[in-house]
């Protein structure tokens, strides 16, 4: 089994810096853009994708429709598991308002955020979830920044902790019992394009 993770296309409150969240922002042209640009990177790859599943929010899910209409697979009914980390107090506030507020080590206070530890149980718990379902299908699983960087602590022990890209691509397959990581946070497909 294969599972491609990609974070969603770009909207405008990635581009003005603030933290999303669980707050439902919808992709920009340039998010769609990039979606249509993945799917044509898919399309010409070795790999058979059968299925698309996405988190519940609108950045997610349009993503997830644009590259399974491209592709001509099945969108699954989004999953809740994949929903982005909620960030509390700090969604909606970029990084120059979050330390106006409460000074540079901002995330480690109290301000109504999901901790790490539940968002990489239900990261697991998904996994373990689509290994069980799907055991002998490739899927594409669109969901977001903070989620999935706390999926790969979970999984990879704090290996890959580059920040993650939008509409980046990331291939992992499970062998006996791991996930082994055959992409890591590529954008290739949105650099060729790019002036």
């Amino acid at each position: 089994m294969l599972i491609g993770l990609i974070r969603h296309g770009v909207t405008d409150w990635n581009i003005q810096g603030k933290i999303q969240g669980q707050t439902d922002i919808p992709l920009n042209e340039e998010g769609r853009r990039q979606a249509a640009l993945l799917a044509e990177r898919l399309i010409k790859e070795p790999y058979t994708w059968h299925y698309v599943i996405t988190s519940k929010l609108s950045r997610a899910h349009e993503t997830g429709a644009i590259i399974a209409e491209r592709l001509g697979i099945p969108l699954l009914e989004p999953d809740l598991r994949l929903n982005e980390r909620n960030f509390g107090q700090a969604e909606g506030l970029t990084v120059s308002e979050r330390e106006a507020k409460w000074g540079k080590e901002w995330n480690k206070f109290e301000l109504g955020q999901e901790q790490e530890a539940e968002v990489q149980k239900r990261a697991l718990e998904f996994m373990e979830d689509m290994w069980n379902r799907y055991p002998d299908r490739n899927l594409l699983v669109v969901s977001h920044g903070g989620f999935l960087s706390q999926l790969y602590s979970a999984v990879y022990k704090d290996q890959h902790t580059e920040r993650i890209g939008n509409l980046s691509l990331s291939i992992v397959e499970k062998k006996d019992l791991d996930w082994v990581p055959l992409l890591y946070n590529c954008t290739q497909h949105l650099l060729e394009t790019d002036k």
